[in-house]
Formats: structure tokens, sequence, C-alpha cells
């Protein structure tokens, strides 16, 4: 029994491997594998597998799920001998909830493997439903007899993997603020010690934080609730304060909720909205508000906190990008957070994790995480490889750790850096490194872009446009060109541009250059991490 696993956050492996564990004491002979491990001609001659796979995004692959994804698609193995499960984990706050579960249960089924078990689509709460499945998918083996679950213990990794539910404690060493006095940002750079945690991280990984929601927010949802912090509530064990405070996401209302207020209460605004049938029209009426704004919707309506709480997603980890590497700060994790902060009317709003880290962590402070491997977006072996990264505001993040690395394993290559921001003054964070880069001959091109600097607004796609020949050359040469950053508006600029330098550099169509890029995605050399 083949077991395939596509995972963000550890999430999915560590349910696969319960299905392993399951697996040999039910008599199975099992192997257990990411799925990008897995070349189509094996593929082919598997009998029986199931696949465990989360969605990251928008509805895109796992970052050890991408190449699977792009041979399936590209090579489209023949899988008439082939029967399979899948079981998809997800988000229902996004649209395209367990969406890579859904493409690849599609998929299976149109290269002619046989369904042998429904595909189940687990949310947040995914428990109960993945221990369902697997117990369906995996019946005692005919003539087999049950043994120990010990007997499965070559499933378990060697080291302990820290997840959401299980994370490590690390201390806050530092707490610096990057961003000028006069910015109209407030961005940090925070540095954790992972010293005795096990983790081994490599630049291009990220870290999941485990936050909690601010007392002012709770206070002022305990106020909303008609409802004392020391409140017991039904079914759970913990007294309504702290639930609030960090079992709960009451911060981003999540658009089931949204619907079921709506549907007890009459109210123009939030029922044109829900009964538009159209997402975009449901998300613009939510945007800025939290759960307190949409049970104020009517400020008559009263709820019960169990009702409530029946309603809510489960309170998330934030990810961010990690800003350093192993080779010079084995015990040391540094992150760059921009802080989230907005006004709607008579209140003032704070983003959960961010504003955590800055405002109420200082060193010798603890903050629960845990390691999000990002093996999509890592530094190639060969230090003598072109590099073009492109990472605006804290989307420079992961390429300060590249830059760290590649000038302590004495890389060859040359190297390009696109940043861009809002003023020259204020928002240039980390200038001081990159022109020490500069000056140890690590960074090669240094190109920034700040946009409210001059009349005309310039933008990292600008410069990468003023420098259309010699990135067409890098990238003839073999240079890989990684994105960091915006995903709604800067990285599709971005990968606009990027096809019309190579279009022009190839001195052909759209379609060439589509082209192009797939075969250096397809290759490992186009790059991204957007959020």
């Amino acid at each position: 029994m083949n077991i395939l696993f596509g995972s963000v956050t550890g999430t999915a492996e560590n349910v696969a491997r319960s299905a392993a564990r399951m697996a040999q004491t039910r008599g199975h002979d099992v192997r257990i594998t990411e799925l990008d491990e897995i070349s189509m001609e094996e593929l082919e001659d598997m009998d029986d597998v199931l696949v465990v796979i989360a969605t990251y995004g928008e509805g895109e692959m796992p970052f050890n799920a991408e190449t699977f994804w792009d041979e399936l698609e590209y090579n489209e193995p023949i899988l008439d001998g082939l029967t399979f499960g899948v079981l998809a984990l997800g988000d229902s706050a996004y649209e395209q909830f367990c969406q890579a579960g859904k493409d690849i249960d599609e998929k299976f089924e149109e290269l002619g493997a046989t369904r042998r078990l429904r595909r189940v689509d687990c949310d947040l709460n995914y428990e109960k439903d993945a221990e369902a499945w697997i117990d369906q998918a995996i019946p005692m083996r005919e003539g087999a007899t049950p043994v120990a679950a010990t007997a499965a213990d070559a499933a378990e990794p060697e080291v302990k993997r820290y997840t959401r539910a299980d994370p490590f404690q690390a201390k806050i060493v530092e707490n610096t603020r990057l961003s000028g006095p006069g910015s109209s940002k407030e961005i940090h750079h925070i540095s954790l010690d992972i010293s005795g945690s096990g983790i081994e991280y490599l630049a291009g990984d990220a870290i999941g934080v485990i936050p909690y929601n601010s007392a002012p927010l709770v206070d002022e949802m305990l106020d909303r609730l008609d409802a004392s912090e020391t409140d017991t509530v039904e079914g759970y064990d913990l007294l309504l304060g702290a639930l609030l405070k960090s079992k709960f996401e009451i911060m981003t209302p999540n658009l089931d909720f949204v619907r079921a207020v709506s549907s007890v209460i009459e109210i123009d605004d939030i029922n044109a909205a829900v009964n538009s049938g159209s997402k975009a029209e449901l998300d613009a009426f939510c945007w800025g508000k939290d759960v307190i704004d949409i049970l104020n919707c009517d400020p008559r309506l009263h709820v019960d906190p169990d009702v409530l709480f029946s309603l809510l997603q489960p309170l998330q980890y934030r990810a961010y990008s990690i800003a350093s590497t192993p080779q010079t700060a084995p015990d040391r994790i540094d992150l760059t957070v921009a802080a989230v902060r907005w006004e709607n009317g008579a209140r003032a709003y704070n983003g959960v994790a961010s504003t955590m880290l800055i405002d109420q962590m200082s060193p010798g402070d603890e903050v629960g995480m845990f390691l999000v491997p990002n093996k999509r977006f890592r530094i190639p072996d060969d230090g003598s490889a072109p590099l073009i990264m492109v990472g605006p505001g804290t989307g420079i993040a992961p390429f300060i750790g590249f830059l760290e690395e590649r000038q302590a394993v004495g890389a060859t290559g040359q190297t390009w850096l696109y940043f861009g921001d809002r003023n020259a003054s204020e928002d240039f964070i980390y200038k001081d490194r990159l022109q020490a880069f500069q000056h140890a001959g690590t960074l090669n091109h240094l190109r920034v872009a700040f946009s409210r600097d001059t009349s005309e607004k310039i933008y990292v796609q600008n410069r990468m446009l003023e420098d259309a020949g010699p990135i067409f050359k890098a990238l003839e040469n073999g240079a890989y060109f990684y994105l960091c950053g915006d995903a709604k508006n800067m990285a599709p600029d971005v990968e606009e541009t990027l096809l019309d330098i190579i279009a022009d550099g190839l001195r052909s169509n759209r379609t060439d250059a589509v082209r192009y890029v797939s075969d250096m995605r397809r290759s490992g050399r186009y790059l991204k991490d957007v959020y």
C-alpha cells in the first residue's frame, strides 16, 4: 500500500503517518512518500495508492506536490491498473476549498485509475473526518493477524516534528524596528532562539506562528456577548475568556458565520451582500470587519457563546518567511514582520499575529512556532548559478537569508535583487546589510524602486524592464528567478513583465514566453513564495 502526501505545515504528513501506522497494524506492507519523490514511471507501476494532501493558498498544490502535479499534467501517465483514494485537507474560509485534493482525485480518474472510496474534504477541524476516512480506506488485510501499534513505529519520523497543535516555544531575542519613524508602515526585525528544539531549517523555509487574540479585542467581544471571561461554555474545558483569546478566529469572520448571521436578521447591507450570490460582493462587504462588526449589523442580536463557537473557525497560525540561514545562524530564526493596522468607522483594528509580535513581545518572551518547510523555494546547490530575486516590502525577507548563505559558502554566481517600497528615506529596510552584501561582492546588482519619491510611480517591474536585456541573458545562462511578496497585485504584475521580457528576448510571441516560463518552473528555476 502506497501512502503519498503533500503537506504545507506538517498536518497532512502527520495524517499520512497515522494512516501508515494503521496499515501496518492491519497487516499491510506500506510505503509512505512525499508526492514530489514519486516519478510517473513509479506511479504507473503502483496498484494501490492513498493520497493525503493539503491545499496551499488560493487552491494551489503544497510545496512538496508541485512537481508531481506538473508531471502528472504534462506526461499524463496511464493509470488503468491503479486503485486510489484521496483525503483532502483545507480551510473553508478560502473559495478554492481543498482544491489540491479535488484536482488529484479528478486527474487520477481521468487517467484511468479506479476510485475505491469517496474523497473526503476536511476543514480545519479535520481529526474525526480523517480518522473515519483512514478506517474505511484501510481494512484488515485478509488472513492477517492484528498487531500492536508499536509495530508501526518505523513510520514515525525520527526527529520530533513540531506542529500547530504541538508548537515549540521559541524565545524572542530581538525586536527591532526597521522602517523609519516617519514611515506609513511599521516593519520590525524579530529574532527567535530555537536552540534545543532540534529544528533544522533551510534558507527559503517559513515558520508558523501561533497567535492569540489581544486582550482589548477579547474584552470587546465579552462586552458584545454580555458575558464574563470566567463564564463556562457547554462542551468546552476552557473558560470563555481563554476560548476567545486562544481558540477562535474573532478578527476575521468566515463566510459561513456571516451567512448564518444574515439568515436571522433583516438588515439591508448584510442581506444584500449574502443574497447577491457573488463572493466578490460578500468579500467586499466583509473587508475590514471583524466578528463584532458582523454581530453589530443588528445590535439587538443576541448569540450564546456555544452557538457562536459552532459557527467560528479555529484560530489559525500565521506564516512568516525566514530571513536567515542556518549557515550562520543554526539556532536562530529571523523574521521580517509588518504591523497590520487599520481603522473602520470609530473602531481601530490590529492584525492578530503581527501586532502580537511587534507590540506585545519583548526579548525573553516566548512564542509558539513550528517549521513550515518550503522545498520549492531553495537556493541552487550550484554556487555559480545566477540568481534574480524580486521581493518588494517584506517580500525581501527570504532573500536576506539567501544572500547570507551565498556569502557564507562563497558562491560566485551573479546576483540581482529588485526591492521596492514607498519612500527611500523611511522604507529602505535592511539598507545597510544590502550595501554590505554589495561591498562583499555577494550582491552584484541592487535595483530599488520607491513609488512615492517621484511624480510618476516607479515599481520593481519598471526596474526589471530597464534591465530587460541583462535579465534575459541571465535566464539564457541558467539563472534562477525568485519572486516573493504580495500575491494579489505585485506578483501578477511582475510575472507579466517577465513574460514581456522573455517574449522580446526570444523575438517571439507571448505563447512562446509562457512555454519558456513553464519549462523554467518544471526544471526548478522559476520559484515563488507569494501570499
